[in-house]
């Protein structure tokens, strides 16, 4: 086992916070395995690259020879999160969750290692509390405590309705750290409050308090919003080796770092290089490849990396993009839907023939059929086809 300075070198890569770390110190002095919790509620059937920040932490913890689990909230889930909401979330069915549920197990074993992950489900410990035991949960925390929570507090100032049943999400997962005993836990930095609720929970019920690492969350392809499917600034971990490596290859100069940051599994060490390659004057394209190529390797195999850049580029049309590609850049307050987007950058004659073109399912952006709800982001930039000729690579600047 590394040394406890290089264990929290590495545990504070890319970290937002660590909370309290000369408590954690203290568990890494004794040498001993810590138990490493992330929960996860199954209410998508497929991962983006945005949740295995996360995962990617995980994976470094096991690296480090601690016991890793990945928890699946499936009874958390058909509560919902509260977490950044500012209306009440439609819990999801048992079906739904389970369902769910399968599909994450299938994909985080790309990143985890299976022999070294405990797999929990919340509804293992949940399911047999009685009401006697949910009421004495209950009594650990107040209503005012609650609603010191930023979500819950600016909608119940705003006299946004608050349901009973979402009091008892950050309950819930705090019961989830008593129940597993856990020595430290994970989670984006929306998740404190609830992160916390753990802490306090463990000591109400005699264990010693576990202590928390929190993750940023991660921009999408704009480089300015949360990494969001319905944004459309997103990188699926199923999706096609070319569609993966072609968004990589194109995301903003100034997001590339981050991402190698929070993303790649190569040291500190090996990016500062090549972040002073690019400084000296090296391509940031030609870096933004190897990143492309580390992640695509990761989900779809060397194969598929290898061949990943002619992938997409037949994605876009019967052989490669034009060496000729048009560079566009166009202004904009806000995101543009992506009919005006091409209207704009003078792709089609006009935003009828745009429409007609997503109809037929004859606009492409970074190889994939887009439809007219595609929202094209601020500081994105897309490779967009309209038609069977009509190229061009789109940045949306902001005004």
């Amino acid at each position: 086992m590394k040394s406890v300075e290089e264990q929290l070198a590495l545990i504070k890569r890319g970290a937002e916070e660590v909370l309290v770390e000369s408590e954690l110190v203290e568990k890494l002095k004794r040498g001993q395995p810590l138990r490493i919790k992330a929960g996860f509620d199954p209410t998508a059937p497929d991962l983006h690259l945005g949740h295995t920040v996360l995962i990617n932490k995980l994976r470094q913890f096991q690296d480090l020879g601690h016991q890793v689990i990945f928890l699946i909230g499936d009874f958390t889930g058909m509560i919902g999160d509260p977490s950044g909401k500012s209306a009440t979330r439609p819990p999801l069915t048992r079906e739904q969750v389970l369902d769910n549920a399968e599909t994450y197990k299938q994909q985080v074993f790309k990143i985890l290692d299976p022999a070294k992950t405990e797999v929990a489900f919340n509804s293992t410990w949940m399911d047999t509390l009685t009401p006697a035991d949910f009421i004495r949960l209950a009594s650990q925390y107040t209503v005012a405590r609650m609603l010191e929570r930023d979500d819950f507090d600016k909608r119940y100032t705003t006299s946004q309705p608050i349901a009973i049943h979402e009091f008892l999400y950050p309950l819930v997962q705090g019961y989830d750290s008593v129940a597993l005993k856990a020595d430290v836990e994970l989670g984006g930095t929306d998740q404190k409050f609830n992160l916390l609720m753990g802490r306090e929970l463990q000591r109400a019920y005699g264990q010693e308090a576990q202590n928390i690492v929190t993750m940023p969350l991660l921009e999408g392809l704009d480089g300015v919003k949360k990494m969001s499917k319905s944004l459309g600034n997103y990188v699926g971990i199923q999706e096609a080796p070319g569609v993966m490596y072609s968004k990589l290859v194109s995301i903003p100069d100034t997001l590339m770092w981050r991402y190698f940051e929070l993303l790649s599994f190569r040291s500190m060490e090996e990016i500062d290089a090549l972040r002073a390659d690019v400084e000296k004057g090296a391509n940031p394209r030609d870096v933004k490849i190897k990143l492309a190529e580390e992640i695509v390797a990761r989900f779809h195999g060397e194969e598929a990396a290898a061949n990943a850049h002619r992938a997409a580029g037949n994605r876009m049309k019967e052989g490669e993009l034009p060496e000729d590609l048009p560079e566009i850049e166009l202004s904009a307050a806000e995101e543009m839907p992506i009919a005006a987007v091409l209207n704009k950058a003078a792709l089609v004659k006009n935003s009828a023939a745009a429409r007609d073109l997503l109809a037929a399912g004859s606009v492409k952006v970074d190889g994939v059929v887009v439809d007219r709800g595609f929202m094209f982001a601020v500081g994105a930039t897309h490779v967009c086809q309209a038609g069977k000729k009509a190229f061009a690579r789109i940045t949306l600047k902001a005004e």
